[in-house]
């Protein structure tokens, strides 16, 4: 059915402008009937955070903002699924054209600025699914018009205790003013501080909600320091490593568009993501797992990040070019990895390359 529906989908959504191509393909997934998903080998499975993942291949943040079809998504064979970036009052998002198609380097700029329908209609919607089954992550961002943009976390921890899986603060975002600016190390260490200070204070009601920071893979390693540092002596869950980047490599095919201003994500930002994980994988020893995102197009890919330390991986601008039937793709081709070489479970390689990787020459 997955590949029946790419090869429908696919060259019909190129016809449309990148942003109504992503709304039709949310409604499209609304609008599938509820199969029953494969069920997954059991080697794929990954405990992380306190919870248990059946495979680790999730849907990172920025596809369904507004939680309007999680439960599509893990019947497609995702492992997990985190929803938002939600804000605590409904946002627009920056003017369009904001989203744009590298075709040729198989990437994606976008320059969204946390569009999304507002805490209170995606609570509605969690709620509605809160009997169901599977890991629905909850990325939480501040509004961009806010005054006390380290209250909106923590209003957000409060609200969405009781039905987030686990929550991912987002200070990584290149595309609200200021945002990364929450990465400096006195920022951070406040803001983390009053996040988990807000979850220990929703746990008795609300139940355990494990805390992971998104960062950005364009952090100086002195800047990474601080926050693996900070990360650590707050004692948040995980991170994840990392977000969309606003360098733009030489080498990129599509040079006129490249110069659009937002994040870039997909294939040409896989170097530099992984480097990132490998780093953090180096720093944390150990203190807390790591979710590996960026440029993961294939199984090889999906591997080589876990090598490089992550316990997880997420994928989106890749799906856009290879379409969902990528999920299996990559849950089958890792099966066949532990098959091929012995091992149980992926947790035996995680973080294997990680020292050699972070020997080598600085990815461009």
């Amino acid at each position: 059915m997955i590949r029946a529906f790419d090869a429908f989908s696919l060259p019909l959504l190129r016809w449309f402008d990148p942003e109504d191509a992503h709304r039709l393909a949310i409604q499209g997934l609304r609008l599938l009937p509820p199969i029953r998903p494969r069920p997954d080998d059991p080697k794929l499975a990954v405990r992380a955070f306190g919870l248990n993942f059946p495979n680790p291949v999730g849907m990172a943040a920025g596809f369904d903002k507004s939680a309007e079809a999680p439960d599509a998504l893990l019947r497609l064979g995702f492992g997990f699924v985190e929803i938002g970036s939600v804000t605590p009052k409904p946002q627009a998002g920056n003017p369009r054209p904001r989203l744009f198609r590298l075709e040729r380097d198989e990437a994606v700029i976008n320059r969204l600025g946390f569009n999304n329908d507002g805490a209170d209609a995606v609570l509605r919607r969690l709620a509605n699914r809160a009997h169901l089954a599977g890991i629905v992550g909850v990325n939480v961002g501040a509004n961009k018009d806010s005054s006390d943009r380290t209250a909106d976390y923590v209003r957000l921890i409060e609200t969405f205790a009781p039905v987030a899986s686990y929550f991912t603060v987002n200070v990584s975002s290149p595309n609200t003013a200021g945002l990364r600016n929450l990465q400096q190390a006195a920022a951070l260490d406040d803001l983390l501080a009053k996040v988990i200070d807000a979850r220990e204070r929703v746990r008795q009601n609300a139940g355990d909600s494990p805390v992971l920071l998104k960062i950005a893979p364009d952090l100086t390693l002195n800047e990474l320091d601080d926050v693996v540092h900070i990360a650590r002596s707050r004692r948040i869950d995980g991170m994840i490593v990392g977000n969309t980047t606003i360098t733009r490599s030489s080498t990129l095919r599509e040079q006129s568009r490249a110069k659009e201003q937002g994040g870039l994500s997909g294939r040409p930002l896989f170097r530099l993501s992984t480097r990132m994980v490998a780093e953090t994988y180096v720093r944390a020893e150990g203190a807390f797992p790591l979710i590996g995102v960026g440029g993961i197009d294939s199984g090889c890919a999906a591997l080589t990040k876990i090598r490089a330390g992550a316990s997880l991986i997420q994928l989106y601008s890749s799906l856009i070019y290879k379409g969902l039937g990528l999920v299996d793709s990559i849950k089958a081709d890792l099966a066949s990895t532990l098959l091929r070489t012995g091992r149980d479970s992926l947790s035996e390689i995680v973080g294997a390359d990680a020292a050699t990787i972070t020997a080598e020459d600085w990815p461009v």
